[in-house]
């Protein structure tokens, strides 16, 4: 049985520290004023992915453009700017939070999401509480064939957790409620 994927580090390079932590204090204070613990996280992965990069696209530009771009970027894949999810903001709102143009954050949201091959429900950026419902989270290769794990017996499902594939075992989860 074969699986492909799996989570990589945290870890800043030291030049890029200082301006990643610039970045995150400014998605922080949005997220917790506006959003919610689950944006601030996903915005924390997403500013240490854009660290990582090399050269790292954060040392060039305004850290209140990339802030919103991120939190932007994160957005579009969870849908905050439809009205029918919670948390909703607008994307003018949103942008007003960071004391950018629309279409600045717009601007680098794009870049971003092209940058990490984002789109909306990419299993990767879905948020925590989304991702029960993201039906492209549980969808996985399995000896060639895509199957629902949700489905499939326990220990699959087990190996597909170790190798960080899926965010909990579906069988646990049932159980707990």
């Amino acid at each position: 049985m074969s699986f492909s994927n799996s989570p990589k580090s945290e870890r800043i390079p030291k030049q890029v520290k200082p301006r990643y932590l610039e970045v995150v204090g400014l998605t922080d204070a949005v997220c917790h004023k506006y959003l919610n613990e689950e944006y601030a996280q996903m915005a924390r992965k997403l500013a240490a992915r854009l660290a990582r990069k090399r050269p790292s696209p954060l040392l060039r530009g305004r850290p209140e453009i990339w802030a919103c771009g991120i939190v932007y970027a994160i957005g579009t894949v969870n849908f905050l700017f439809d009205k029918s999810f919670e948390p909703y903001l607008s994307a003018k709102e949103l942008c007003d939070a960071f004391g950018v143009s629309k279409s600045s954050g717009a601007n680098k949201a794009s870049q971003i999401r092209k940058m990490f091959g984002m789109y909306q429900m990419a299993p990767q950026w879905t948020l925590p509480s989304l991702q029960e419902s993201n039906p492209l989270i549980w969808m996985l290769k399995v000896n060639g064939m895509i199957v629902d794990i949700r489905y499939m017996p326990r220990e699959m499902q087990e190996i597909a957790y170790e190798k960080g594939l899926i965010p909990y075992i579906p069988a646990d989860r049932d159980r707990e409620e």
